[in-house]
């Protein structure tokens, strides 16, 4: 059986990590040290279970943050110990959501098939068993095991989204309602801390969910009763809550989620740094243009998020290998005289050369310039095409967007970064034809759009781009 995936794992122990998660017990300092101290511990153990690897038998204590409100006013949490003896990923996985009293159905609907009991047994499945370390690619031809993933395939549930809605809908609906207090209080908390600070707005960019958001919105709230002063500085500025701290090159304030507060109020202290830096960066921009032949320079919307005095040292590096190279040699003859159409993206100072679905060069700071100027030679005629259709499409997108939302009476519609506006465009059309069937059920729902059927924790309803009726 193949090992559970990073993601599959996160995806499995999200109700727990809602549960448990530090951030939620800021008031209790015990219960969050507790709860820090164990899910160091637990990260630890899965990734050694990941790798197949045999851990101790270990017990490892935790708060658990009741779903009563008038409970956490009142400082009354849960403590579980979770026995973690287990030799297989998938049943430790197990026993945590057990313990908590969490719902098990995302790991039950990943199968696990029973070994072979024949005498005759693969001799795969012989070291598999026996403890030996193995490499998983020579089970793709294993007999055994390819059947096992062929009934996976054939047995996966849900086939059909009408009969992934038919079954689960219901929870979908529970679990918005459940979390509705949590809505309400998280923005009537986002409008409190915009009008006292002056703030353009606060947006939540992680993966965690609203009751992760509300608990940091909290901690905020009560650092800046604590520290009024240094706030002054956010007045007019949008404040992001996500995985880094620092300034973006949007000039947003970001605050990593996972952070404690005394990291948030270090960077508040300092954005006036950040600034001049930011102030610098057009010029940089502008002198990558104008040694890569009036090139625009610009950002992908989903880009990896960049802090500004790392992107300075980035333009900084590409600009120096390109100066580099014109000094020695032309650009190819076969390029326009202006390149001022196309569009390149200054990314990770290590990372891929590649072309964006809508036609946009991602280069990695680092890349060497020989390497550059071939890569855009070779796929200059493809990024112009992709630019052309990108910019056909984005419209058609947005509007198939809005047009969704109100046929169906959604409460919102996103995507995950994966999804390019051509695979939400199928998935919207889709989503259209059948508005009379899927209408009564998603009324009111947060729909998702991703690559995996799921159910959050608080109600957003995931479905694949590519779902079938």
């Amino acid at each position: 059986m193949r090992a559970l995936s990073t993601g599959e794992v996160s995806t499995a122990l999200r109700p727990f990590y809602f549960t448990v998660h530090p951030d939620l017990f800021g008031q209790y300092p015990t219960q969050r040290t507790v709860n820090e101290n164990s899910l160091k511990q637990l990260s630890s153990i899965l990734e050694t279970l990941q790798q197949k690897q045999p851990i101790r038998p270990t017990i490892l204590p935790f708060y658990l943050r009741s779903k009563d409100e008038k409970d956490v006013k009142a400082g009354k949490f849960t403590l579980v110990k979770i026995q973690l003896k287990e030799k297989d990923l998938r049943q430790a996985i197990l026993s945590i959501l057990k313990t908590c009293d969490l719902p098990t159905t995302f790991v039950d609907k990943i199968e696990e098939p029973k070994p072979s009991v024949t005498k005759h047994k693969s001799r795969f499945w012989q070291r598999a068993y026996s403890g030996e370390r193995i490499d998983f690619s020579e089970l793709e031809e294993d007999p055994i095991y390819a059947s096992i993933i062929m009934k996976r395939k054939v047995n996966a549930e849900p086939d059909t989204l009408k009969a992934y809605l038919d079954k689960h809908i219901n929870e979908v609906h529970v679990k918005l309602e459940a979390c509705r207090p949590v809505r309400d209080e998280v923005e009537k908390l986002e409008k409190v801390l915009c009008s006292v600070l002056g703030l353009k707005d606060i947006i939540w960019d992680c993966g965690w969910n609203i009751t992760h958001y509300r608990g940091c919105l909290l901690a905020f709230q009560a650092l800046a009763e604590h520290h009024p002063e240094s706030m002054e500085v956010l007045r007019n500025r949008t404040l992001v809550f996500a995985n880094d701290t620092g300034i973006s090159l949007e000039g947003n304030v970001m605050l990593n989620s996972g952070e404690v507060r005394h990291n948030w109020l270090d960077l508040i202290k300092n954005v006036k740094k950040h600034d001049a830096v930011l102030l610098k960066l057009p010029a940089f921009e502008k002198a990558v243009s104008q040694v890569l032949l009036d090139i625009k320079v610009g950002r992908r919307k989903f880009m990896p998020k960049v802090m500004v005095g790392q992107y300075e040292q980035q333009l900084r590096q590409l600009t120096t290998t390109l100066s580099d190279y014109r000094g020695k040699r032309k650009y190819p003859s076969s390029w326009p005289a202006n390149l001022s159409t196309y569009e390149i993206v200054i990314e990770a100072e290590a990372g891929p050369l590649m072309l964006s679905p809508t036609g946009q060069f991602i280069v990695p700071s680092s890349c060497p310039s020989f390497l550059l100027v071939n890569f855009i030679t070779e796929n200059l005629e493809e990024a112009t095409k992709r630019l052309y259709h990108y910019n056909n499409i984005k419209h058609v997108e947005r509007e198939l967007h809005r047009k969704t939302i109100k046929e169906l009476g959604l409460a919102a519609l996103n995507k995950d970064d994966s999804i390019t506006p051509d695979l939400m465009i199928q998935c919207c059309e889709r989503l259209l034809l059948h508005k009379k069937d899927l209408a009564p059920s998603l009324e009111g729902v947060m729909l998702w759009v991703t690559h995996y059927y799921s159910v959050m924790s608080d109600g957003v309803l995931c479905v694949p781009w590519d779902w079938r009726f």
